[in-house]
């Protein structure tokens, strides 16, 4: 907790520094990247950086603060009953569409059946941005014009982080384009090319100081950071590592905003050695993490143990130190559990039903659009598995084969990336025998853990129960997380003063800037 603290007083140190940028006046125009969405459909986006811009025009019922806490947003209140199994919520008064369409608990109604709809419909090969809610919310109900009866999948805590997505009138949860409550509305649109967004006249809140962005597509990341190089835009939004060499200044800022992409190691458990926690301890000992996030990711990364962010309010940080790199530590593990070097030629060895076993590993690595670097890490990871004696074989496969080979179990190391989902809970890939499980890691003290974890409704057990899944991912270390990935706002103009930054979230803040 102390950590955390010092933290923040060091970004309150900062802020004078920022404040020495050009703030944005009236206007601002963005660069992005965007090559597949040809509509406007806020409630089944189709790329992750377009849902920043929806975020301008569309309301939630509730929202995310800097703390990661739900507070209220359309819904002015919400309760719960029935042990977590009913929430209902109320709608603020007076809140209308950009038409001036008053706002209705119909419209909520809708636009969430839709998104169940779509996330239930086994036709489809893509369920939605939001299909993560089937899981927990099983009806939504209309009780009178500003009232919604919700009745969850999962009674806990949790269920609350699902509660925003985006709200369009009910006549047009279908439709491209639809009308939204939100700062701004979209006044042009052509695809790969611009968005331009205006001011809402009819938003409930204060007109923001900024009335006008525009937004410029780009199809790749080395055009985007060219144009920003030479002042074709204001700010860019990029994950690219490249704009790791763009450092803050009097005139330009480097704002680093985290993402949901957790990049991982997973090791087989029913593999031999990897079913060994000791084996599983002495690898994560063995890898430098602070290395690869510096020399591969360029930096543009946020420290991740466990699963829990070390940047959220549920991070666990009494567990750092069965974390931090010390092959020594993984050597001296590695020989509690039998292996040894008898011959002196850097391999480890050892004897099990009376044959010698050497001690290789396989481990395979797929490339994405969005992280060409991860081949590079995977040799980093040889190399400093090598130094306590375990040789690797890496190979490189495509997306799709990596796939195929964790669901058949056919690996002993992968290293690959999740994207976590905005409600907090890691039982999709931490409780036993769940689809995203590919270490098949099986412990019942942790599937307890996260069935805990799906009861509890008041937050100071959510916390405490977090934490604890925490503990028992330390105990266990059923694979290793390596970090999780950044991206940055290159910007000319201080557009928010918001303290966190987050994917899907690019833009928040501009609304309220200079009020």
């Amino acid at each position: 907790m102390s950590k955390r603290i010092g933290c923040l007083l060091l970004c309150l140190l900062m802020l004078p520094t920022l404040a020495m940028a050009e703030n944005v006046e009236d206007a601002i125009v963005i660069g992005m990247i965007s090559t597949r969405t040809t509509e406007i459909r806020p409630l089944m986006p189709s790329e992750r950086d377009m849902i920043s811009l929806y975020g301008m025009v569309y309301e939630s019922l509730v929202v995310i603060d800097d703390n990661g806490i739900p507070q209220p947003s359309l819904a002015e209140s919400w309760s719960e009953a029935s042990s977590g199994k009913t929430w209902t919520f109320v709608l603020r008064e007076n809140v209308v569409f950009s038409d001036g369409t008053p706002l209705t608990a119909q419209d909520v109604v809708a636009s969430c059946q839709y998104i169940l709809d779509m996330a239930k419909n086994e036709e489809l090969t893509d369920k939605g941005f939001y299909q993560n809610m089937k899981y927990l919310v099983s009806a939504i109900s209309v009780v009178d014009e500003r009232t919604i009866e919700v009745k969850a999948g999962r009674s806990y805590y949790g269920f609350l982080y699902s509660m925003t997505f985006p709200v369009v009138p009910a006549s047009q949860v279908d439709m491209a384009s639809p009308l939204g409550t939100g700062p701004y509305v979209i006044s042009s649109f052509e695809p790969v090319s611009y968005m331009w967004l205006v001011s809402n006249e009819n938003w409930w809140q204060n007109k923001p100081q900024v009335e006008q962005i525009t937004v410029n597509f780009y199809t790749n990341n080395k055009t985007l950071i060219t144009d920003y190089e030479y002042s074709q835009v204001d700010a860019a939004f990029t994950r690219s590592v490249a704009a790791a060499q763009y450092k803050s200044g009097i005139n330009s800022l480097s704002i680093p905003y985290t993402t949901r992409q957790l990049e991982t190691l997973l090791l087989h458990h029913k593999e031999f050695p990897l079913d060994s926690a000791k084996v599983r301890q002495a690898i994560t000992l063995a890898i430098n993490k602070a290395s690869i996030a510096k020399n591969v990711y360029m930096g543009m990364t946020i420290n991740a143990d466990t699963p829990v962010p070390s940047d959220g309010w549920l991070y666990n940080d009494d567990l750092e130190s069965s974390f931090v790199y010390n092959p020594e530590k993984a050597a001296a593990l590695l020989e509690e559990d039998g292996w040894t070097d008898p011959d002196g030629d850097g391999q480890l060895n050892k004897v099990v039903d009376g044959k010698t076993k050497n001690f290789v590993l396989r481990l395979i690595v797929y490339e994405d659009p969005d992280n060409d670097v991860r081949f590079e890490a995977a040799n980093m990871i040889k190399d400093m598995l090598k130094v306590v004696g375990i040789d690797v074989n890496v190979e490189q496969v495509t997306y799709a084969d990596a796939l195929e080979k964790m669901k058949a179990g056919s690996f002993d190391m992968a290293l690959c990336a999740f994207q976590i989902d905005v409600v907090p809970d890691w039982g999709f890939f931490l409780r036993k025998g769940n689809n995203e499980n590919y270490c098949r890691y099986a412990s019942t003290e942790m599937t307890d853990l996260i069935d805990t974890l799906r009861t509890q409704q008041n937050q100071a057990e959510f916390a405490y129960t977090s934490q604890e899944i925490q503990q028992q991912f330390a105990t266990d270390m059923p694979f290793v997380c390596l970090f999780y990935r950044t991206g940055a706002i290159l910007t000319r103009k201080m557009f928010t003063t918001v303290r966190t930054i987050r994917e899907f979230e690019l833009l928040r803040g501009i609304e309220a800037f200079g009020r």
